[in-house]
């Protein structure tokens, strides 16, 4: 018999708003969180597998940038996006009192508060995507315009092509 996977916040939510997703469990690895052993473990395209990332704004305080795996925030363009001189990455000491979440866990659903939320442009490439249920192991699928829609966010080119 299969396990039964816990629903997670991030999933209560999404029920709760009638959002269609699914829970998609993987195998993880305490000592490789990287987007890539995700999307391996996944069997999918790591450009579908979208990390979701803290920054703080000199302006607006946090923000959460959504990029796709292979690629990494382009400072420069979030920062504009999102009405800033200049953003940095929060230090990850600071993840779990910021959010809600840890590394390799965080999702951009139910975090402790909302933040502005930009998703870089090619989540809308894709039929769905994939980002962090909110615990390190489990994955939501999801159709992009849908999580876009939930959490409000804007869509910008905020990441760098990858490689």
């Amino acid at each position: 018999m299969a396990k039964k996977i816990e629903k997670t916040n991030a999933a209560r939510l999404l029920d709760k708003a009638g959002v269609s997703y699914k829970l998609i469990p993987y195998e993880f690895d305490e000592n490789d969180l990287a987007a890539q052993h995700v999307a391996d473990s996944l069997g999918q395209d790591i450009a579908r597998v979208f990390k979701t990332l803290v920054l703080h704004g000199d302006r607006t305080g946090h923000v959460v940038c959504v990029v796709p795996g292979n690629a990494e925030v382009d400072l420069k363009a979030l920062a504009k996006a999102s009405g800033n001189k200049k953003v940095e990455m929060i230090p990850m000491k600071d993840l779990l009192s910021v959010t809600g979440y840890i590394r390799g866990g965080c999702s951009p659903v139910g975090m402790k508060k909302r933040f502005p939320t930009y998703f870089h442009t090619t989540a809308l490439d894709f039929e769905t995507i994939y980002v962090s249920a909110g615990v390190r192991g489990l994955q939501i699928e999801i159709a992009p315009a849908d999580l876009i829609g939930f959490v409000g966010a804007t869509v910008a080119s905020v990441a760098t092509d990858p490689e």
